[in-house]
């Protein structure tokens, strides 16, 4: 399928919602809180003009798409782009365009294409000053082997849920991350 096809395929947020059952909450908290820069605004009042459409990939139970998704929300209405979710676990065909140094299916991934459906953007799974911030906390992990890997591995993805929850500087540097590269790519 052609990219265009993967977003008529894909959910509108409204319906991703509808089918949230994990973070749903925590999610819509973020999008209600957040509020872009004046600056920013203005820049992607210009992105509008490229009329763009932005194909999600991800999954609700996924930490950093509860984070990045309603960030990428509301840079999307400012820049008058229309979104559609496509789940990744059941669409692993487009997920396997798309891995994270070309072997993870980390997301969510945002993909933004022209309205002749050609990618002129992507993005994800999280912005690079969010992703030191991880790295640097799972390297306090033990061994995968170690009797306690998984209970300590759990603490810390709460631990990171957290963060991203009620850590609002967070959201600006998502936000910072998305539109750098729609300024790059785009403008």
């Amino acid at each position: 399928m052609n990219l265009n096809e993967w977003f008529a395929k894909g959910l509108t947020y409204e319906q991703y919602k509808e089918n949230m059952t994990v973070n749903r909450e925590e999610m819509e908290t973020i999008y209600r809180d957040f509020s872009l820069k004046t600056e920013e605004t203005s820049l992607l009042q210009k992105v509008a003009q490229q009329q763009l459409n932005v194909i999600v990939i991800t999954e609700d139970w996924c930490g950093d798409a509860l984070l990045n998704n309603p960030i990428l929300m509301k840079i999307a209405e400012a820049g008058k782009m229309d979104v559609r979710f496509v789940l990744r676990d059941q669409n692993l065909e487009l997920m396997d365009q798309y891995l994270t140094n070309g072997t993870a299916r980390s997301i969510p991934i945002f993909i933004f294409i022209n309205q002749t459906g050609d990618e002129v953007a992507v993005w994800g799974p999280r912005a690079p000053k969010v992703q030191e911030m991880v790295d640097k906390m799972k390297a306090s992990l033990p061994p995968s082997d170690a009797p306690d890997f998984k209970e300590k591995q759990s603490a810390l993805f709460k631990q990171i849920k957290d963060l991203y929850v009620n850590d609002t500087s967070l959201r600006d540097i998502v936000s910072d991350s998305i539109i750098a590269t729609l300024r790059e790519k785009v403008l």
